[in-house]
C-alpha cells in the first residue's frame, strides 16, 4: 500500500500572517506578541509579510480576522488574547464567544486561525504560558498555511 502522507513543514518563507491582538490584559498579551512575532521570524517569515492590528478586547478578534481573512491577502492568520476569570458569569461568555466567532471565520473562509487566546483562572496561570503560547500559535499559522497549500 502506498500512501501519500502530507507531513508537517514549519517553513514560513513567503507566507503572509496576519496577528490581530486584544488590547485587555495588555502584559499577557504583549508576551503572547512577543512569542509569536519572534517564532514567525524564525520560521522564515518576513517582517513586511507580517500584519499586526489590535482590537478591545477578545469580542472585538472576530470581525478583525474576517476582514483580514476576506482581503485574500493572508495565507493564515493569528488570534491573541487573554481572558481572566474573575466572579462573573461574562468569563464564559467572552471565552465561547470569542473562540466561537475565531472557529466561524476560519470555517467561513477557508484561511486559517491559530488561537492563542488564552483562557485562564488567574493572571499567573496566563503569564506562565503566554510567551509559549505565542510560539505555538505562530508554528500552528504557518503548518496549517502550508497544509492547505500542499492540499489545493
Amino acid at each position: 500500500m502506498s500512501v501519500r502522507e502530507l507531513e508537517p513543514k514549519l517553513a514560513g518563507t513567503g507566507l503572509r500572517i496576519g496577528v490581530a491582538q486584544a488590547r485587555f490584559n495588555q502584559d499577557i498579551g504583549e508576551g503572547l506578541r512577543s512569542g509569536c512575532l519572534a517564532e514567525l521570524a524564525r520560521l522564515g517569515v518576513a517582517d513586511a509579510d507580517v500584519t499586526y492590528a489590535t482590537v478591545p478586547g477578545a469580542l472585538e478578534l472576530s470581525l478583525t480576522l474576517q476582514a483580514m481573512a476576506q482581503s485574500g491577502r493572508f495565507d493564515a492568520l493569528v488570534a491573541l488574547g487573554a481572558v481572566i476569570r474573575g466572579e462573573t458569569y461574562h468569563f464564559e461568555v467572552v471565552s465561547n464567544e470569542s473562540a466561537r466567532g475565531i472557529t466561524d471565520v476560519q470555517l467561513n473562509t477557508g484561511i486559517p486561525i491559530a488561537n492563542a487566546v488564552l483562557t485562564t483562572e488567574s493572571d499567573d496561570q496566563a503569564l506562565a504560558r503566554m510567551v509559549q503560547k505565542g510560539t505555538e500559535a505562530a508554528q500552528a499559522a504557518i503548518e496549517m498555511a502550508n497544509l492547505l497549500k500542499a492540499l489545493k
